[in-house]
């Protein structure tokens, strides 16, 4: 039978080493125990009964429950050092703190049955060898269980409403705050972190600049106050995750899916969020090779001599200088730097001229991706109209939209949204802000010398297909052996 622990050594042969197991979930509202609460609360009791402390194993959030996403590393710990003996008695607050599923309970007990180890929690010890004191700790296990899946029931339904309300839910996208309320810790609403925001803003601006998700990496983990929540050094993945995220430009999403306007500020306008996703969207950007090249038009140009199974040009030293060749058949090759001046003088001449200027004019796929960009507002304006008189009573006290109203409008609506955002983006393949900064630039060349390498390829695979052809001496530049294939252009090939 279960024993109250002051009775524990006239029942067991001391002495009692102590291994201590505390665990917390998420809990920003702070209403819960914390991990520290715990061990505290445990410390004390082996101080009551004089148990040596042998280990303390402390799981911040973490859940405990079988739906949980990461693993109990200190669980494991302490499982460990059960079969390997180090304590004799194992203390924690309550059996919520070690299990929320059967089956982590079936792991704990075997461990403490087959080491001869105690579980005391709730004041109670019981010896797991002994049938009634696993019966009852199999009771305490199903209860725990059955509340976790009650937890998730609650917080599913919560998620749903939160959602269709447009409230923000889950941890905060990094550039927005949240405030609570300092009594009752709910959620009063979330906005611009005012330093994080601007962090923000600049990403989506340096990205549409043609700058690489791995040098806005590089770039934040060089600004003392931009790290990543938790400490976490930004890399080309979070970068992207952040370009990704509908919620900067107040959007909500739920289960993956975009279903409405949320209850908060954008940080982002829309048009450049828009330009950045086409860019992320699209299959033939090479940004991380970018990233690391050296060389202008290197695994950009191409050889000339093979139209069937185009070879791009790499940069090398060849004959003493630096040089491009066929990487394929190395069969072709012209000196880096006649090459690159060749080529940036034909890419500046057609930007400044009215050939430019024509092809990247509005025209009717740029009109209706527009007209799609406003329908999709017009028809989320519409249906948040919807879901706000849902919330609001007339003067007889009943809602101003029923809900059976607004469930019907949510399910003629989305389908006609997700159409009108789908045929934006089909028909939206617009210039890059750098390339229209430079049709429209009064000095070109200026512009052009200004931009990073990253931001000149950028525009070279926008905008033109440089070919190499053979040349008698190989090296010399004659009349022919470049050609530039700008957009509109026969030759060109998109990216």
């Amino acid at each position: 039978m279960p024993i109250s622990p002051e009775y524990l050594h006239l029942v067991y042969k001391g002495p009692f080493p102590a291994l201590l197991y505390g665990r917390a979930s998420r809990d920003p509202k702070k209403k819960g125990r914390s991990v520290g609460d715990q061990l505290d609360e445990g410390r004390e009791l082996c101080e009551r009964y004089d148990w040596p402390i042998a280990g303390e194993f402390p799981d911040v959030d973490r859940s405990a429950s079988r739906h949980r996403k990461r693993e109990r590393e200190q669980f494991d710990k302490m499982l460990d050092a059960i079969a390997a003996k180090e304590g004799r008695i194992l203390v924690a607050w309550e059996a919520s703190r070690y299990y929320r599923d059967i089956e982590a309970y079936i792991r704990l007990r075997n461990a403490c049955a087959d080491n001869g180890v105690l579980l005391c929690y709730n004041g109670t010890v019981y010896d797991l060898s002994k049938r009634e004191d696993r019966r009852a700790t199999a009771e305490d296990a199903l209860r725990a269980e059955d509340e976790a899946e009650g937890i998730r029931d609650r917080n599913l339904r919560t998620q749903r409403k939160l959602a269709e309300k447009g409230r923000p839910a889950g941890r905060p996208p990094y550039g927005y705050t949240r405030r609570y309320d300092p009594e009752s810790g709910d959620l009063i609403d979330q906005i611009p972190h005012p330093l994080r925001a601007q962090y923000v803003k600049k990403m989506f601006s340096l990205f549409d600049a043609g700058e690489t998700a791995y040098g806005i990496a590089k770039w934040l983990n060089e600004q003392p106050d931009a790290a990543h929540p938790g400490g976490r050094p930004w890399d080309i993945a979070r970068v992207r995750e952040q370009l990704r995220n509908p919620a900067y430009i107040g959007m909500r999403v739920h289960q993956g899916k975009i279903i409405g306007k949320g209850e908060w500020e954008p940080i982002v306008e829309d048009e450049i969020y828009q330009r950045v996703k086409l860019i992320l969207d699209n299959p033939a950007r090479r940004t991380q090779r970018d990233s690391r090249v050296k060389h202008l038009l290197a695994h950009l140009a191409i050889c000339g001599e093979h139209p069937k199974a185009p070879s791009k040009l790499i940069a090398g030293k060849r004959n003493g200088g630096l040089s491009y060749f066929c990487k394929e058949r190395l069969d072709t090759a012209i000196r880096a730097d006649r090459f690159q001046a060749y080529v940036e003088e034909g890419v500046v001449v057609w930007l400044g001229s009215d050939a430019a200027r024509s092809a990247f004019e509005s025209g009717d796929e740029d009109t209706e991706a527009e007209a799609a960009r406003l329908r999709v507002q017009n028809l989320t304006a519409q249906l948040e109209e919807a879901r706000q008189l849902a919330g609001e009573l007339d003067d007889d006290g009943q809602p101003k939209l029923s809900v059976l109203s607004l469930a019907a409008m949510e399910k003629q609506l989305m389908p006609q949204i997700e159409l009108a955002r789908a045929a934006a983006e089909r028909f939206a393949v617009p210039s890059s802000s750098l390339v229209q900064r430079l049709v429209t630039a009064s000095d070109v060349e200026a512009v052009w010398s200004g931009l990073s390498i990253v931001q000149k390829r950028k525009v070279l695979r926008e905008i033109v297909t440089v070919r190499l052809h053979r040349a008698s001496g190989d090296y010399s530049l004659t009349s022919g052996r470049i050609t530039l294939s700008f957009v509109g252009q026969p030759g060109f090939i998109n990216g």
